[in-house]
């Protein structure tokens, strides 16, 4: 019998199945492409209904600057309020219940993916876990290397064994063996595998209670803020239902930041602070990279799909479906930071986060299986709640594919198209100046978003000077670029490629630390 919610693509399944899965893989990619085409032929045709269009939408894309710019703050605040708190001693200050453990009995097992990471990177993730503040005795700490990672992965994995062993409860490597058949190679396999070989070795072996242990999965370069695992703790302790929840840190990438292409500091920016605005928006909120959940529900489920690129959100929608509606991401507003998207050089570093927005785009392989599973499953989800998580997913898509294209392209259209039909009119002349004042006030979103990332910089080295800040605020005006460049575009090739069945593989990032690209 068929695990539905084990269905990586199409190609999983046989028949009528396979014909619906396919098309809604189809799906996002129709209504982007119908969604731009359209326009760009009415542009033609209708330029005056295209105007207006444009002029309603340009009202729209100002409202939801401000309803996003009300979010970020708020987040923000968030934010710092959580960083002024010792979640230690908040934690240790918990009075006993009867209804809840002691967070003396919680387990934390981390585990750590890697591919061909160097020392360098994997070291300071470990680190910081020391420097958690949280007693490392209480941690089984798992290095995920991968078979096809080759002798330096061994290497650098013996060197941290070497140094790490018996600094916390418990620390193993595991090697994930290349070329089972069904897997892709990528994060999840890996982890699947790594999940399995603790069960078999650490938990079951001695007896530890599942509903004790908390698992969170950081990619290799992860470095927690001290108090993540206190407040980690605390959150699962005092929330009800605590194990119908993933647990959802907000991604920010400090480690490399002042040494990283301006344009890749905005690219992590503006990824950093949509995840701060979701974190405010709970019922859209999905796990994403780096995050939190309970060994009992990872165990319900039978771990990590192993056949499908974006396992850090497809583990929320195969819970969510296996409880049938009941599970849902509490949000830690609590950083944890990684690497900006940086090599040797500037032009390899566009081509890489070019590649890394567009394994985020790949995402978009959760619509379909939402949907499908919505289908197979209805009467045991929650019809509204589903529903409106499969709008927000395709909506989400679809603008992430579209609106800087609409805004910066298709804007431009009725004029360039239209023809002397349409640019001898009134609404002709007072397009441009509609559109101009409009996205001039919608700036007041990008100052705000420039003051906030100044205000959550890390310290600045002391070898960099005033420019260098300077240049931090200024990189912003480049934002209106970056979201086409490295948005629309690696969004709408995402969508395109799962539409014709060219499915993308897992691709790991590339990290590097030099000062060269500064």
């Amino acid at each position: 019998m068929i695990d539905y919610l084990k269905i990586g693509r199409a190609a999983d399944l046989s028949g009528t199945d396979r014909k619906i899965y396919r098309g809604l893989e189809i799906l996002p990619a129709f209504l982007s492409w119908a969604t731009l085409l359209a326009l760009l032929w009415y542009s033609y045709w209708r330029p005056e209904g295209v105007a207006y269009f444009i002029i309603a939408f340009d009202v729209y894309w100002l409202l939801l600057v401000f309803y996003l710019s009300i979010h970020l703050i708020v987040s923000y605040r968030k934010l710092k309020a959580n960083l002024a708190i010792d979640w230690r001693k908040k934690l240790s200050d918990l009075p006993p219940a009867a209804d809840r453990p002691s967070w003396r009995s919680i387990r934390h097992l981390i585990i750590l993916p890697t591919y061909n990471e160097t020392l360098e990177v994997i070291r300071p993730s470990i680190l910081s876990l020391l420097d958690d503040g949280f007693p490392p005795e209480q941690m089984i700490v798992v290095l995920a290397t991968e078979e096809r990672g080759g002798e330096e992965a061994v290497k650098n994995a013996e060197a941290a064994r070497n140094e790490f062993a018996g600094r916390f409860g418990e620390f193993l490597i595991t090697v994930h063996p290349d070329g089972i058949v069904g897997e892709i190679k990528g994060k999840g396999a890996n982890q699947a595998w790594a999940a399995r070989q603790v069960k078999e070795l650490i938990i079951d072996k001695q007896r530890l209670d599942y509903d004790l242990i908390l698992v969170s999965v950081f990619d290799i370069d992860t470095v927690v803020r001290p108090g993540y695992f206190s407040l980690l703790t605390y959150k699962f302790l005092t929330v009800d239902n605590p194990y119908r929840a993933s647990y959802q840190p907000i991604p920010v990438y400090f480690n490399n930041i002042w040494q990283a292409p301006f344009f890749s500091r905005v690219a992590a920016a503006s990824n950093t602070f949509w995840q701060m605005m979701q974190q405010i928006r709970q019922e859209k909120l999905a796990t994403y990279s780096s995050h939190s959940m309970t060994w009992r529900a990872l165990s319900d489920i039978g771990f990590w799909s192993t056949n499908m690129v974006s396992e850090d959100s497809r583990i929320f929608w195969h819970c969510y479906c296996h409880y049938g509606g009941d599970y849902r991401v509490e949000p830690l507003h609590y950083p944890v930071s990684m690497d900006v998207c940086m090599d040797e050089t500037r032009l390899a570093t566009a081509k890489n986060l070019y590649k890394q927005q567009r394994r985020w785009g790949w995402g978009v392989e959760n619509v379909p299986y939402l949907i499908f599973n919505f289908l197979k499953k209805r009467r045991e989800l929650p019809l509204k709640r589903t529903l409106g998580l499969i709008f927000v997913q395709l909506y989400g898509f679809h603008s992430w594919a579209t609106n800087a294209l609409i805004i910066g392209v298709i804007g431009w259209m009725p004029m360039l198209l239209g023809g002397d039909r349409f640019n001898v009119t009134v609404l002709s002349g007072n397009l441009p100046y509609i559109t101009r004042t409009l996205m001039t006030i919608a700036m007041i979103g990008l100052v705000i978003s420039a003051v906030i990332s100044t205000l959550i910089l890390p310290p600045k080295p002391r070898h960099y000077g005033w420019t260098k800040t300077l240049a931090m605020v200024a990189q912003w005006l480049v934002l209106p670029l970056s979201i086409i460049v490295f948005g629309s575009f690696p969004g709408l090739e995402a969508q395109t490629r799962l539409a014709f069945g060219k499915y993308l593989g897992f691709w790991v990032t590339p990290k590097a630390r030099s000062e060269r690209t500064s």
